[in-house]
């Protein structure tokens, strides 16, 4: 749980509300370019130094032109006298003019301005949806007449449209698949006309500290094109707040406002070196933004080109321990030279729980050595998270792991693949599943469910019970859920049971609810004389069966309810 003071990562989405007007001067009013793709290619080059073939501040006269009479000279011509102040000057500039450096302008005709119009679940009364909201983000043309953009700027996507630069034509896009953990979206246009004109970004490697980085978007405060420029000042393992992961990422000083969501990050050689997605606001902290960088974006890309969908990043299915205390080493029979972290749980539906255990000490993962702190090598004079060596493969993939068990060391080759929570951060666009009966709404427990119900702050705010799960509980089975009483739609049958809210069902009729499908087949299928619900905290709900199949229909049409149960349960 997040004590008080720690700090919030917001997204750069923006909604199409009005907002406040501030003092933001950030949009680029450059006409679109209408050059040949020749033209193009200078016009993409500036020189740092443009002032060298030019007049400078601070430059001394012209000296006086001699006079050109050859009478007035006695016939002769006279020997030209050059001011030696001028010709320093002059062998300034042409100095100046050599050593120029050529820095690369970003193509910003390849960002495109995002419209989509979004459609949420409404998880507190999973048979309908929310109103319908307009949003607006930042994206960029890639190879294969595809656009990359943010997950979080699509998602529950009803509509996406795509603007390009200077053009006042809005294309209907396609959206080919959406990564929630990495918050990338793959998007395409069917129209042809879109594409003409348009150069697709190059990507760049991932860059240095200190080095320089050009942000494109269409944040608020304007309509046209902005640019804001700064410097990568930390690489490291980031928290995404969309996909409630830690991957590889890039925090730069540029500004990153609502809007510049799925924009291209620039280097100077006018290559895309990442995607702008959030950005952190505290009271401490000014101008700290976070970028996608490259090895994730290249990872994403390549998943859905290998699988034709995404699979998304995987993970060792284990927590650990750091190992950085003498003694504790010590006691776990590692010698002298020997790094590593300590296992404390396997996930039990993790590969990695048929060959690990408990208290095993990971000394290397694919050949590469821990530390006692659960670092690796990075870049000279960097260390990084082991995670992200597991962030580098893909679902499926095979990685050779080395631990130390009893004193011995083992070596196991293991598969990788995709973590599932028992609580999972996102529904993945599907539509909440529910069950009623005798006014009784079951369904399922899902962030975006507890978002729902408690709003921003459900980690203070909801139940502790169920928190305790959502941070600690693991899975025993593929297919286990958390199964709540959402809340009771008040009739006759179900008087006194009315104050019962958010409260897990624990079993049926003395039989386990492992998931809302087994709780509803169950119901269903009950012959006896009771329904009778075990929940949290020693409640029981008990009711006749006949009388309360009878009102469940009642109370369904009372409610324009159209089903007593989601259509994933039908099947």
């Amino acid at each position: 749980m997040r004590s008080e003071t720690q700090r919030k990562r917001k997204r750069g989405g923006s909604k199409n509300a009005t907002p406040e007007t501030t003092a933001h001067d950030g949009d680029d009013s450059i006409s679109p370019s209408t050059t040949t793709a020749a033209e193009d290619d200078v016009n993409n080059v500036e020189l740092v130094n443009p002032t060298a073939n030019g007049r400078r501040r601070g430059r001394p006269p012209k000296a006086p032109k001699p006079e050109s009479s050859a009478a007035a000279n006695n016939g002769k011509t006279p020997a030209m006298s050059v001011s030696p102040i001028v010709n320093a000057a002059v062998s300034t500039a042409l100095i100046n003019a050599e050593n120029a450096v050529a820095r690369v302008l970003p193509a910003m005709d390849a960002v495109v301005k995002v419209f989509c119009v979004h459609t949420e679940p409404n998880f507190s009364l999973p048979w309908q949806r929310k109103r319908q909201y307009s949003s607006s983000s930042s994206g960029f043309v890639i190879k294969g007449r595809r656009v990359l953009t943010n997950a979080h700027s699509v998602e529950h996507y009803t509509q996406v449209k795509l603007k390009k630069r200077g053009s006042d034509t809005k294309y209907v896009a396609t959206v080919l698949a959406i990564g929630t953990e990495c918050d990338i979206a793959l998007l395409t246009v069917d129209d042809d006309e879109f594409w003409e004109g348009v150069s697709p970004v190059e990507f760049g490697d991932l860059p240095a500290l200190q080095d320089a980085v050009t942000v494109v978007g269409y944040p608020i405060g304007g309509d046209t094109i902005s640019v804001t420029s700064g410097v990568v000042s930390r690489i490291e393992i980031l928290s995404y707040v969309h996909g409630s992961t830690e991957l590889l990422g890039l925090q730069i000083d540029a500004a990153i406002n609502s809007g510049n969501s799925g924009g291209p990050a620039f280097n100077d050689k006018g290559n895309c070196v990442g995607i702008a997605f959030q950005s952190l606001k505290h009271e401490d902290a000014e101008n700290i933004g976070y970028v996608i960088p490259t090895p994730v974006i290249m990872h994403f890309i390549q998943d859905y080109e290998k699988n034709g969908k995404y699979t998304g990043f995987p993970i060792l299915g284990v927590e650990w321990q750091k190992m950085e205390n003498p003694d504790l080493r010590l006691s776990m029979g590692m010698k002298p030279d020997q790094k590593g972290v300590r296992i404390r749980r396997i996930d039990p539906t993790a590969p990695e729980f048929a060959v690990l255990k408990p208290s095993d000490i990971i000394l290397s993962f694919d050949r590469v050595d821990i530390a006692n702190d659960g670092t690796v090598p990075f870049r000279h004079g960097e260390r990084i998270g082991f995670s992200y060596l597991v962030s580098q493969k893909y679902s499926g993939d095979n990685a050779a792991i080395k631990v130390l068990r009893s004193s011995e060391t083992l070596k196991f080759n293991i598969k990788l693949d995709t973590h599932k929570r028992l609580i999972p951060a996102h529904n993945r666009g599907k539509p909440p599943s529910y069950y009623i009966v005798a006014g009784f709404v079951f369904t399922t427990v899902s962030v975006p469910y507890l978002r729902s119900e408690y709003g921003k702050d459900y980690e203070y705010e909801a139940p502790v019970k169920l928190l305790d799960k959502l941070l600690h509980e693991m899975r025993q089975s593929v297919d286990e859920q958390i199964v709540v009483v959402s809340q009771v739609l008040v009739a006759d049958i179900n008087i006194g049971y009315e104050e019962i809210v958010n409260t897990q069902v624990l079993a049926f009729n003395g039989q386990p609810v492992k998931n809302l499908k087994s709780l509803a087949s169950m119901v269903e299928s009950c012959s006896d004389e009771y329904l009778k619900f075990d929940l949290e905290y020693q409640q029981i709900v008990v009711l006749q069966t006949k009388t309360a199949k009878a009102a469940t229909l009642d109370i369904l049409s009372t409610h324009c309810i159209p089903s007593a149960m989601s259509d994933d349960l039908k099947t």
